[in-house]
């Protein structure tokens, strides 16, 4: 096909990359290890740990996971903020041979058992500050070893005292009861005695299992493989690189991942590309705290700053953010939401540096197109296809359509998913005979190949850049009982890009907002709740029946 987006490439990005370079994600992560091996690798509330502590700590928690007779390609869940087990767990499962499922460890309890029951894990490691989650579950699921992790693990001297501070003066730690939990440390320990035997990893094997809503249905399981995610390290880097390489030459890439690890935005921007450059990473395990966000950014020379555009907007209206020093900033990256041109021009201004808006999602693991680095201001596109990337704009009949007319944004190439888990038929519905995944965004290119998003095929909500599946906000909504029929819609935020918004028609009329909200709190995690709930007399409805979300979002 057509690739007008090669004319317009930034110099030195090459039209392919080779996911051969590396067999798996193994190998990628053992090169790095080894080769910046006394650099520091991650810091986080002031302790770093350089790559030959991760490759040492990584080892050891990957022999440990190997003494208990798991088979290959067990899914281990990793239910953990940003702290400095996460990347070690990530590193370590995928070592033994084993599948990575990230989990927000924000999820309620039945979140949480749905999730452990799609992909079959047998093994979670959690912070114990949301252990109570699992064990409400624990025996509901295939778990068979629990890791339970602390803040203050990896902290030495320092670490006793956040984790009394967080336990008994903050209370951050709920009770809980699981049965044979293992603490991480003890983990580790006894993996240090014991021997690693590396499995043979191949391309194909599942690196990741990635739980997303998709565009269709309710939440399922991108499949991942180590070269999906091999593949758009590769475009990602290939990407960047003219941006570091440019004078002055950044000697160790130095990264804010204030995005969560757990999202696919975090895994190639921050995760992946942190390692495959040598870089030092930034952990901030809680980005909602602004304040403490600014002082960690005041401590460090940034380099690179992947952030959703609510992120970027809170730190533009905080009144330390002045205070900043932007000096060495050579890249921030914008994506998992739409970047707001008005946030995106206050930053530019702010720092001296634009946002490059990124676009992706969980099935192409996730990166698919980007703005050049060297844009000087925001242009209200997703910019151009990565390497080796196919994007086509198609119709209906599944035609692709001329330029600048409107259709749905299909791509292809080697960060492609290898499907639901567990769900043909849901890949069939996302998969062209061609071998296209149909995005669900729809989207217009324009005769230098930048796309731009329009409006999206399905309902799905975006808080944060966080996926809210109208139907089950509904469901959750109905089982209280006093609900007649609702329907649950994405209106605009300045804070969030989206929010979720609930209409509702009563059943039971002295049903009241804040019996709802009580009833719906706990069901759902913190973004998935309504920030707005108005109550009708009826909903706009088709022919047939079926309520008419757009009409409501457009205030019919």
């Amino acid at each position: 096909m057509e690739r007008p987006w090669l004319r317009h490439y930034p110099p030195g990005v090459p039209a392919e990359i080779d996911p051969s370079l590396y067999a798996s994600v193994v190998d990628l992560f053992n090169e790095s290890l080894t080769k910046y091996r006394d650099r520091r690798a991650y810091i986080c509330m002031g302790k770093a740990l350089t790559y030959g502590e991760i490759d040492d700590k990584s080892r050891a928690l990957a022999a440990w996971l190997q003494s208990k007779k798991l088979p290959r390609g067990t899914r281990v869940a990793i239910m953990l903020p940003n702290v400095l087990q996460n990347p070690i767990v990530m590193i370590a499962a995928l070592r033994a041979g084993m599948t990575v499922v990230n989990v927000n460890p924000l999820y309620t309890p039945r979140e949480l058992e749905s999730q452990l029951k799609d992909c079959g894990a047998e093994v979670i490691v959690v912070l114990e500050n949301f252990a109570h989650t699992v064990a409400e579950v624990v025996a509901r699921t295939a778990l068979k070893h629990v890791i339970v992790a602390s803040l203050g693990d990896l902290l030495g001297l320092k670490g006793l005292i956040v984790n009394l501070v967080v336990r008994r003066i903050k209370k951050l730690v709920p009770s809980y009861v699981i049965p044979n939990a293992v603490a991480f440390n003890r983990a580790l320990s006894e993996g240090q005695d014991l021997t690693l035997t590396a499995p043979v990893i191949g391309p194909d094997d599942i690196a990741f299992l990635q739980y997303t809503g998709g565009t269709t249905g309710v939440s399922k399981g991108a499949t991942l493989t180590h070269r999906n995610v091999v593949a758009n390290t590769l475009q990602a880097d290939a990407w960047l690189k003219p941006a570091l390489m440019r004078e002055p030459h950044v000697e160790q890439l130095f990264l804010v991942v204030a995005l969560p690890l757990y999202h696919i935005f975090a895994l190639t921007a921050c995760a992946m590309i942190g390692v495959r450059n040598g870089g030092v990473s930034l952990l901030i395990p809680n980005p909602r705290d602004i304040p403490n966000l600014i002082s960690e950014l005041s401590k460090y020379p940034v380099n690179y700053f992947p952030a959703v555009n609510t992120l970027f907007n809170a730190l533009l209206n905080h009144a330390d953010f002045g205070k900043l020093k932007w000096n060495n900033l050579r890249s921030s990256i914008g994506g998992g939401m739409a970047v707001q041109q008005a946030v995106a021009e206050r930053w530019l201004k702010a720092t001296g540096t634009p946002i490059i808006e990124a676009y992706g999602l969980s099935e192409t693991s996730p990166g698919l197109t980007a703005n050049r680095f060297d844009i000087k201001e925001w242009t209200g596109t997703i910019g151009l296809p990565f390497p080796s990337t196919d994007i086509s704009i198609r119709d209906e009949a599944g035609s692709e359509v001329p330029y600048g007319e409107r259709g749905e944004i299909c791509a292809r190439g080697p960060q492609v998913m290898a499907g639901y888990w567990n769900k043909p038929e849901e890949t069939a519905q996302v998969m062209t005979a061609d071998g296209f995944f149909r995005t669900g965004d729809i989207g217009v290119m324009n005769e230098e190949g930048l796309v731009k998003i329009v409006d999206r095929k399905k309902d799905m909500i975006s808080v944060s850049g966080f996926k809210v599946f109208p139907n089950e906000v509904e469901d959750i909504a109905m089982l209280q009982g006093g609900v007649l029929e609702c329907a649950a819609v994405g209106v605009p935020d300045v804070h969030s890009g989206e929010a979720v918004k609930l209409f509702v028609v009563k059943k039971t009329p002295e049903l009241t907002e804040q019996e709802l909200r009580q009833f719906l709190h706990g069901k759902l995690a913190g973004y998935k709740m309504p920030k707005y709930i108005e109550f009708r007399t009826d909903l706009p409805k088709t022919n047939v029946g079926k309520i008419l979300r757009r009409a409501l979002r457009d205030g019919s």
